[in-house]
């Protein structure tokens, strides 16, 4: 998948036009798409630390945590986001709707050999996305989910400070 996504030219979402608006509309009843969307955009974790979350990771019994911690697989360090309330309803209803426990995988695998999704399932995911709304899926990539929210913050501040506290440079 990194050899892919190196080949690629990759902009922000945001560049492209209000992609969350037209995507929650192109999704209609797909509801594990619209959680995963809305997850990788305020998470901005890499797909293999997005993938592997577990319902304990972002929910505390039936309410979804607006702030959550987890491990990087990467790094091995933790780092915090947080969530909107669009993020929270949409994990939440997939958590309902998917009948997850805690110990779940938040988007468990349809193949019973994985647990979970994987980061080769969550990057075709995207190129869906993309198409699914009129744009070039060669243009986007799993790093581009990363790339948005700041993107967007610093359209509305012009504030690279505020972008920068919401980057992963909080240490626990």
């Amino acid at each position: 998948m990194e050899q892919r996504q190196a080949h690629r030219t990759e902009a922000t979402l945001e560049t492209k036009g209000n992609l969350g608006d037209s995507y929650s509309s192109a999704t209609g009843r797909r509801t594990r798409e619209l959680a995963l969307f809305n997850l990788a955009i305020d998470s901005k974790l890499r797909g293999c630390d997005l993938v592997a979350l577990r319902v304990k990771d972002v929910a505390h019994g039936s309410q979804v945590a607006p702030r959550v911690i987890v491990m990087q697989h990467k790094t091995q360090r933790p780092v915090q986001f947080v969530s909107t309330e669009q993020t929270r309803d949409s994990i939440a209803s997939w958590i309902a709707k998917a009948q997850l426990k805690p110990e779940h995988y938040l988007f468990p695998s349809r193949v019973h050999a994985s647990p979970h999704i994987s980061t080769r399932q969550y990057a075709r995911i995207i190129d869906q996305w993309i198409a699914s709304i009129g744009l070039d899926p060669s243009a986007c990539g799993t790093h581009t989910m990363r790339r948005t929210k700041a993107t967007l913050i610093y359209r509305r501040t012009k504030n690279l400070r505020a972008v920068n506290r919401t980057q992963f440079t909080r240490r626990f």
